[in-house]
């Protein structure tokens, strides 16, 4: 990760897990633990220690490594304890220097990644087997008792100084960016009057009024905190279905693509950019020899598996495009392949196993991080296209779809065709517990009806468009006009207003504590940090730990 001015960095996401600098993983029969123990020199830019467990994005990639590991490779691991590694101390939270050095859209994306990591979290103990229990062995602040609050359950030491606190508001004038408000209330039922004296709190709470208020669950003594951990431990174990046997194991993330100046170049995913236009074009390519049929198969295979290495590939290349590339505004997305390919490789997805289930959850989880990016999404469809099941899902993510009605002069390719399958009927779920066909077709639940009516036909673009599954189908003269004018006109437009814009659009139906989080939530924190009280040079975030008090506004906006 290499510094440059302004605090931005060149990010990887590559981690070797033997060369981890923040987290300790061991496994105990069917009981993983997960020690957070952060080196102060570890951090992304070297402008700042990572004192008291305190961490930034540098050690977030290291946990989100874990937790994908634990998941593909650990098939016999049914319960995570996360504890810190300190004496007395849990996490301090997300480091305070390195916020008020970072520029703002490093911030905002940092909140991100860290959130989403927190999801992966929730969805291992919620539909993966692997539940996590948080040891809190000390001080747990801010974003330190946000990493607690992704666990099933908290145990916190009653020694008369360990708390939980969220001091984001009394402190540094912003919000605890990864969740933490919408988690107190929507996940662990913490009565709104005293959310509102928590999140005020600055000391925050300790063992028994911390168990009355339901910010945990346990409580013990330092005498009895192993024991009753593990006791919680083991009982979340014996709930799980995880088989034990073989795992999968993973690859560092990026270790398949090139990167360069000009995009990057991998086995299944390709980008390339164009600056002027602010483009990244995604070609994501169907497999294109025979695949696994059978879990046991892809167990053999391992993260070959087009199933398992494309998603390894377009979750890197969602992440490296939004940290190191956030001037290319417009992703379009395209595919490249046959559609048969991509239906018989997905279909093994559909028996029951913990590896199918694993991958089906990660190609989710992907999805979603496509669905959270902000920026536009186009989807081109054209003769040579793969719009089929799995990669159907990049159409319906897309904020504009535009299939070829036809085929080109000189090119003897067929037609495009796209073709639903039992993939986008629920697979992948978005933040609002919806497949993305259900949300494209929300309210209407007769047009939904005949989508699904579709399902495993090849369709051309006139009966994509009359089944509303595209938005427009030109013909090959129209295209060539329609198209370039379409993305130079996005890029004509302010940023700010499209990542609003679409993040409205894309998320109907139900509320749920993803889309508070990442909607509401991470709205106002996005504004919370342009706000001279929190970033100014007389703002919290600048003057905390001087011993001089922030300047605030006070006049509420």
């Amino acid at each position: 990760m290499d510094a440059v001015p302004g605090g931005a960095v060149t990010v990887s996401f590559a981690v070797d897990p033997a060369a981890r600098r923040h987290w300790r993983v061991s496994v105990d029969g069917d009981v993983a633990t997960v020690e957070m123990v952060v080196d102060p020199d570890g951090g992304l830019r070297p402008d700042y220690e990572l004192k008291l467990n305190s961490y930034d994005l540098a050690v977030d990639i290291e946990l989100y490594d874990v937790v994908q590991r634990l998941r593909f490779e650990h098939p016999e691991v049914r319960a995570v304890v996360l504890t810190g590694g300190l004496d007395k101390v849990f996490c301090a939270g997300a480091n305070i220097r390195m916020l008020a050095g970072s520029t703002h859209s490093h911030k905002v994306n940092f909140c991100k990644f860290t959130n989403e990591t927190r999801n992966s979290i929730e969805q291992a103990s919620a539909e993966s087997g692997q539940v996590w229990i948080a040891a809190v062995n000390g001080t747990a602040a801010g974003g330190g008792y946000e990493l607690a609050l992704a666990c099933e359950e908290i145990v916190l030491v009653d020694d008369r100084a360990s708390a939980v606190s969220l001091p984001e508001v009394p402190l540094l004038a912003v919000l605890p960016g990864t969740g933490g408000l919408t988690r107190v209330v929507d996940k662990r039922n913490v009565r709104r009057d005293l959310a509102d004296v928590f999140a005020t709190k600055t000391e925050g709470v300790k063992g028994r009024q911390a168990l009355e208020w339901r910010l945990v669950d346990a409580i013990a003594p330092p005498s009895e905190f192993a024991a009753l951990v593990a006791r919680h431990a083991q009982a979340a174990a014996s709930t799980s279905d995880r088989p034990g046997g073989a795992g999968l194991s993973l690859p560092a993330l990026g270790s398949s693509t090139v990167v360069s100046e000009e995009g990057l170049e991998g086995r299944w995913v390709s980008v390339s950019y164009d600056r002027e236009v602010g483009t990244a074009t995604f070609v994501v390519a169907a497999p294109d020899a025979t695949q696994p049929s059978t879990a046991a198969d892809l167990i053999d295979v391992g993260a070959d598996a087009w199933l398992v290495a494309a998603a390894l590939e377009l979750d890197h290349a969602l992440l490296h495009l939004r940290f190191n590339e956030p001037s290319l505004g417009t992703w379009v997305l395209t595919t490249k392949g046959d559609l048969d390919a991509v239906a018989d490789a997905e279909r093994v997805l559909a028996e029951p196993h913990w590896l199918t289930r694993e991958i089906r959850l990660y190609w989710g989880r992907v999805l979603k991080r496509l669905d959270l990016s902000a920026r536009t999404l186009i989807a081109l469809i054209e003769p040579g296209s793969c719009f089929a099941g799995t990669l159907a899902e990049l159409a319906l993510a897309a904020d504009r779809s535009v299939m070829l009605d036809g085929d080109r002069e000189g090119d003897d390719r067929p037609p495009a065709t796209i073709r639903l399958t039992a993939a986008n009927d629920g697979w992948y779920p978005m933040s609002n517990g919806l497949s993305r066909l259900a949300s494209r077709f929300w309210g209407r639940d007769d047009v939904l009806d005949d989508a699904r009516g579709l399902i495993g036909k090849d369709l051309d673009a006139r009966a994509a468009f009359d089944a509303e599954l595209v938005t427009f189908a030109p013909d090959e003269i129209d295209w060539d006009d329609e198209v370039p004018v379409m993305l130079a006109e996005r890029n004509s437009f302010s940023p700010d207003a499209l990542t609003a814009m679409e993040a409205n659009y894309r998320f109907v139906g139900p509320e749920t504590m993803e889309t508070k989080i990442f909607a509401r939530l991470t709205a106002w924190q996005n504004w919370v940090f342009q706000r001279p009280n929190a970033v100014g040079s007389e703002g919290a975030l600048a003057r905390f730990g001087t011993g001089t008090r922030p300047v605030f506004d006070r006049e509420r906006v």
